[in-house]
Formats: structure tokens, sequence, C-alpha cells
């Protein structure tokens, strides 16, 4: 067992000093013209100080031993395979985009909503589309111009439009087997796609038809008027669907991938929305889009690494270990410790792959179960993403819409019922599951 040693998580302070200091600084008190502040300072800039100052620690390790322990990290099985996911969902995302499958979707769904129900049509649409792209920020891009021309011609609360779109894309984010932060929940804990799901939907479903009992309230006692038609190809919306089904019936997800990849192709080629040319150009934007999310995963597995080796993932434990009162206390201080670094990073999957590493050693240590684990990491680092106003799902949201970010919080109805429903669902976790916690599972 490694000896608990607090100065191990250095590096992760640093990252955090430089990050959240640098984003608070030009975003409050020295704003950059047309830039967001958080934004400014790119987080693999800060995760590469961080780096550095993890190998300018502990000097009884020497530099090759140090490039070692980084090695182990990155070539562990689970990030390797997370780094090939990550490069076939940009490619199907970028493809399926270029291809008008999104567009055509949303148009699809909100020609057949009624128009009094318009808020809860875009909120059930954004579920539907972010789901189906696993890209909450994408979803948001998608569909917030649409509903600004929906509040246009409507007397609906333009924030409570675009929380409401705010709150579907996080639903879907939370959910899809394609989203980045769901290919990090389970790689790093070592789940499958299905089972994650499962322990997932039990929490977002409550929380979901929550928000659209409340929507529905809100749009009955609001009048509204027709819709326009929107124009769509039937068929441009068939790969969404057909990769969504093939989710939910646990299929691997590299064949899910591949299928969707291949379906795109074909039928965005027969509709003329895509040609050889046109479709390989998407599917490398799409997967240098996933670049540094890439990179990210690398420096922080080096990073995760080399403080384990040090001792630091031993220092946290022994923190929880003084303050958590069996399993339950494991779980909130996994979904604690994921609310946290996405505070700090405002990046939901940054901050599933920070939290990971530790994440995992608490289940093992009380006994919870990997694919809740997961669950954890993801709903939570989605929830406090959703909800932060500068994080890129509010930002670009709040400029699209052309109000500001803070206005759209008091309308995130599903987020924070997400969060209760969290809570619920630990508070409600059986006693009679907890194993008591012996000498032995300590030392492991």
């Amino acid at each position: 067992m490694k000896k608990s040693n607090p100065k191990a998580l250095l590096p992760i302070l640093v990252f955090l000093i430089i990050y959240l200091g640098s984003g608070i600084f030009f975003e409050y008190v020295r704003p950059e013209k047309e830039q967001m502040g958080f934004y400014v300072m790119p987080v693999v800039v800060a995760f590469g100080i961080a780096l550095i100052v993890a190998f300018l620690q502990n000097r009884e390790l020497r530099f090759d031993q140090k490039i070692h322990v980084c090695a182990q990290g990155i070539g562990d099985d689970n990030i390797v395979i997370m780094l090939f996911i990550f490069l076939m969902a940009g490619a199907f995302s970028g493809l399926a985009s270029s291809a008008g499958c999104a567009s055509s979707t949303a148009n699809m769904l909100l020609d057949i909503i009624p128009g009094n129900l318009a808020v809860v049509g875009m909120f059930v649409i954004a579920c539907l589309i972010s789901m189906a792209m696993g890209t909450s920020v994408g979803t948001i891009s998608v569909l917030v111009p649409i509903a600004v021309e929906i509040v246009s011609s409507t007397n609906f609360s333009m924030p409570l439009m675009i929380g409401a779109v705010v709150g579907g894309a996080m639903f879907g984010d939370n959910l899809s087997v394609i989203s980045d932060t769901t290919i990090a929940a389970t790689r790093t804990q070592g789940v499958e796609m299905k089972d994650k799901f499962r322990a997932n939907f039990k929490i977002a479903l409550p929380a979901a038809i929550i928000t659209v009992i409340i929507l529905v309230i809100y749009s009955v006692t609001h009048s509204g008027t027709q819709l326009a038609h929107y124009d769509f190809n039937i068929w441009l919306t068939l790969p969404y669907f057909v990769v969504l089904a093939l989710a939910l019936f646990g299929l691997n997800v590299f064949l899910v991938l591949g299928i969707g990849i291949g379906l795109v192709f074909l039928i965005g080629c027969a509709a003329g929305t895509l040609t050889i040319p046109t479709a390989l150009t998407a599917m490398g934007t799409g997967t240098t889009g996933m670049f540094e999310t890439m990179i990210v995963t690398i420096l922080v597995a080096s990073i995760s690494a080399l403080m384990k080796e040090y001792g630091g993932f031993e220092a946290i434990l022994d923190f929880i270990r003084k303050h958590a009162k069996g399993k339950k206390g494991g779980m909130f201080g996994i979904g604690l410790l994921t609310g946290l670094m996405d505070i700090a990073t405002a990046n939901n999957t940054v901050a599933i792959v920070v939290a990971a590493p530790i994440a995992k050693d608490i289940g093992t240590e009380y006994d919870v179960a990997p694919e809740k684990v997961a669950s954890l990491l993801d709903t939570c680092s989605c929830i406090f993403q959703g909800i932060i106003p500068y994080g890129a799902q509010l930002l670009v949201a709040a400029s699209l819409a052309g109000i500001s970010s803070m206005s759209i919080i008091p309308f995130l109805f599903y987020p924070f019922l997400l969060a209760i429903c969290v809570v619920i669902s630990i508070l409600l976790e059986r006693p009679e599951k907890d194993r008591p916690r012996t000498q032995e599972s300590m030392n492991d």
C-alpha cells in the first residue's frame, strides 16, 4: 500500500490555480473582447504545466522511472480503448452534422409538436438529439437558433426556452453511448455501456419526467401560436434513430459507431447532402475536434499515474475514510469530487478523467459497484457543467440567444432536479448491501 502523501496532490492544485484563476481574471477582472474568459487559458497548457510540476516532485525516482510510470498510465487498456472511441465518435458526429442529419431530425420533431407545447417539445427534442449526437454543445448549437425563432413568434420566455434546450442537451449528454463523458466514465471504470446506462437511466428518468410536468404546467397556462413548417428529409433522420436503438440494445459501441458512420455516408450520398470528398473532410474535421480531449486524456493519465505513485490518491482516500460513513458516504464523496473538478475545469469530460482513478479506488474501498461509480461520475459532472455560468454550454446558448448566461440558470429545471435525484438515489441505497471494510480491503 502506498504511503499517504498530500503533497503529491500539488499538480492538481497548480492546475486549478492556473486554469480557474486565469478564467476568473479574464472573465471578470480584465475581459478579453469577443473571447470567453474561461477559454483564454487552454486546458492543455494548464495540464502541461501541472505535469511539469509532477515531474519535479519526488526526487527518489529518476526521470526515466517517472516516464515509465506515465507510460503505464497512458497504456492502460481502458485509456487506449477510450482514445479509439473518441476518434470514431468524432468521425460520426462530423459526418452526421455535415450530412444535415441533426437539423433534419430536429426539424422533423418540431414539425409535429403543437405550438402551445413548444417549450416541452424543445426539451424532449434536445434530449433525443443530444443522445443521438453525443454532444450537448453540438445540440445547443443546432437547437438554440430554432428556439429563438419560436420565441419570436410566441409569448414564451426566452430564458425559459433556452433553459429547456440546455436541460435536454445535458440529459442526452449524460446518457448517450457516444458522448465523450459516457466513454470516459465507462472506460475508466471498466464497465459496459449498457450497465452504466441502466444505472444512469434510473436517476435521469425521474428528473426528466418531473421537468416535463413542470414545463407542461407552464405551457398550458401560457398561450402559444402555431409553429412554422420546418423542412426536413425523413431519410436523414434515420441514422440517429438507428444509432440510438442499437445503443439501447447494448450493441458494442465500436459496432454502433461503425454502423452509424456507414449509414450516414450511404444516406447522405443518396440524398445529395454528401459527396465522397465532403464526407472524408467531415470525418477528418470531426476527429480533429476530438484531439484536445484526447491530449487532455493522455496528460491527465500521466499526472494521475504519478500522483498515485507518490501517494496522492491514498491521501484522498484517507480523507474520505475519516469523513465518509459506509457506502453512502463513499458515493457522496465520488459525487462531490467530480463536481468540484467540473467547477474548476469547466469541462465535464476533463472532470471525469481527473476524478476517475480516485473514484475507482473509492468504489473499491466502499464496495460501490463499478457501474454505479461510472454513473455518478457522468451524472455529477453533467449536473455541474449544465449550471455553471462560465461553462461552454451556457456561454454558447446565451451567445446564440442574445441573453446573459446568468439569466438562464433559474430555468435549468432538469440539472437541479437531477442533482436532487442523485442525492435521493444515494440515500435510498440499501445499507444491507454494504460490505464491512476489512484490513485486507484497505490494503488493496
